[in-house]
């Protein structure tokens, strides 16, 4: 998985995007007459935010029924979901209201935005290529199944697999693992792989029924050696990994119902839907 530092490539390139079109927009301010490149930059940073706000909200309206069986999940900005065209468009129709009684800042503000939106798009094609090159494979791992069986991760190739890490102490692990086992019903087609980390089979098994939580796939990595050959930053991380065995996609953090669904669609649309139980 490709991060810079603690912040996963993705965000890094959205900054990065950002502060181009901030300093564009103030170069551009500069080279007019009567044109504050101060407020110009001011004005691009609201328009950016405001278009944050867009993205969520049009992401949630993607997925109401998804975030309305659950409400409290539509603050979880964490899931990632976040709409680029509805952000584009609300960061574009503030920029556009709010110069309505200011033209002179309309140019360099809507040039900064067009510059920033267009080099956000190329890098971001340009990692999914690159991602998409050299995806790792499901690893040549042996680890053990509750009851002590041996498994390797390779031999789930042939259909799409979700592979969870998780541990019984970490606070969104255990929040989204209701969600991991309703997509389990759901997606019969998908492999749904708990691996948990760094605990012995009593500790895994007393917290799954504790919890009243059944899943098909429970595998035990006491060392953490999936963890370390995957580049994980933390739990919980779940990866995508697609029928070849390639790996399409991670999260690193809490999934919600709405984000889950979404990658599924994304990466596995055609199984998705002849399968899902809706």
């Amino acid at each position: 998985m490709i991060s810079a530092g603690p912040f996963s490539i993705q965000v890094v390139i959205l900054i990065v995007a950002v502060l181009l079109a901030w300093v564009i927009t103030r170069k551009v301010a500069q080279r007019l007459p009567d044109t504050p490149a101060r407020q110009a930059g001011g004005l691009l940073l609201d328009a950016v935010f405001w278009g944050l706000v867009a993205a969520r909200l049009g992401y949630i309206l993607q997925w109401w029924s998804d975030y309305a069986a659950s409400p409290l999940s539509m603050i979880a900005i964490g899931d990632g979901g976040f709409s680029g065209g509805s952000g584009v468009l609300g960061g574009v129709a503030f920029a556009w209201w709010r110069t309505r009684t200011m033209p002179l800042l309309r140019r360099p503000l809507l040039v900064g935005s067009a510059a920033g939106v267009l080099s956000w798009s190329a890098a971001t094609g340009v990692l999914g290529l690159i991602q998409l090159a050299v995806a790792p494979p499901l690893p040549e791992l042996q680890l053990n199944r509750l009851d002590a069986d041996p498994v390797v991760l390779s031999e789930y190739t042939g259909r799409p697999v979700v592979v969870n890490l998780w541990a019984s102490w970490c606070p969104p692990c255990r929040r989204e693992m209701p969600v991991l086992e309703q997509a389990q019903s759901h997606y019969p087609g998908i492999a749904i792989v708990m691996v948990n980390q760094g605990e012995s089979a009593a500790q895994a098994r007393d917290f799954l029924a504790r919890e009243h939580l059944t899943f098909q796939e429970n595998l035990l990595d006491p060392a953490g050696r999936l963890m370390r050959d995957m580049g994980a930053r933390g739990l919980p991380t779940t990866l995508f990994f697609d029928a070849q065995g390639r790996l399409v996609d991670s999260h690193v953090g809490e999934l919600t119902r709405a984000s889950l669904r979404d990658t599924l669609s994304r990466h596995f649309q055609p199984l998705t839907i002849n399968t899902a139980k809706e």
